[in-house]
């Protein structure tokens, strides 16, 4: 497992971004070094899980992967497409939920960085960039459809790479996933500023018992779960 150190990027070279659609910082990063690791055959049916700009999913389309990205947001449907384009790369784009807006099918690959920042409001924001991060109270509204789903949407032997904070419980994850019949692991973490988002929420956070006092670096965690 490694352990890294991250500060948020700028944007990729040649890509950009609508304005609301989430743009690649530290969490992109640690997952796509995770992507960059797993062997991917030209072919290999992938699926993106929240596309946003659609960075992950043309890193595995430069590799010859046959991509699917998925967004519940129009915008970040758009930009991914255009950014498609601009890299000359083939990607599939689905507007909707991924457990419900995808046709019939399974991959060999599922890759995610999805909504899991602890947000006061129970329920998922239906509109707004914070669509892109809010998760419900506990920051898992979104991570446990993705653990309850990922034996769907695999085919035996087929990986589910995630990234989410350490706020939201990687046992937790790890345990729904062993008991869908997953081998998964934690293989690898990193540490980053708090951003404007977790820095608003201090108090609560701090409330709910899911930050220290006076923290200011929130846990990354990937998590690689094999479906057997």
């Amino acid at each position: 497992m490694t352990s890294t150190a991250f500060t948020s990027g700028a944007l990729p070279a040649g890509l950009f971004a609508l304005p609301g659609v989430y743009r690649p910082q530290g969490d992109t990063h640690l997952i796509s070094q995770a992507l960059a690791q797993e062997s991917l055959l030209p072919g290999a049916d992938v699926l993106e899980i929240g596309t946003g700009t659609g960075t992950l999913a043309l890193q595995a389309a430069r590799r010859g992967a046959k991509v699917t990205a998925v967004d519940v947001s129009w915008r970040a449907v758009v930009t991914a497409r255009l950014n498609a384009l601009r890299r000359r790369l083939p990607l599939r784009l689905v507007h909707g939920d991924f457990a419900s807006g995808l046709p019939g099918g399974r991959f060999d690959l599922v890759i995610s960085n999805p909504p899991y920042v602890p947000a006061p409001a129970a329920g998922l924001p239906v509109r707004g960039p914070e669509r892109a991060w809010d998760a419900g109270r506990d920051g898992r509204a979104v991570i446990d459809r993705i653990c309850l789903h990922a034996p769907t949407l695999l085919r035996p032997g087929g990986v589910l790479l995630m990234v989410h904070s350490g706020m939201c419980g990687a046992r937790e994850s790890l345990g729904l996933l062993a008991a869908a019949g997953m081998d998964a692991e934690v293989t690898a973490r990193a540490f980053v500023p708090w951003g404007p988002v977790l820095r608003s929420r201090r108090a609560w956070l701090e409330q709910q018992g899911l930050a220290a006092t006076a923290e200011n670096l929130e846990e990354l965690v990937v998590i690689r779960a094999q479906y057997l």
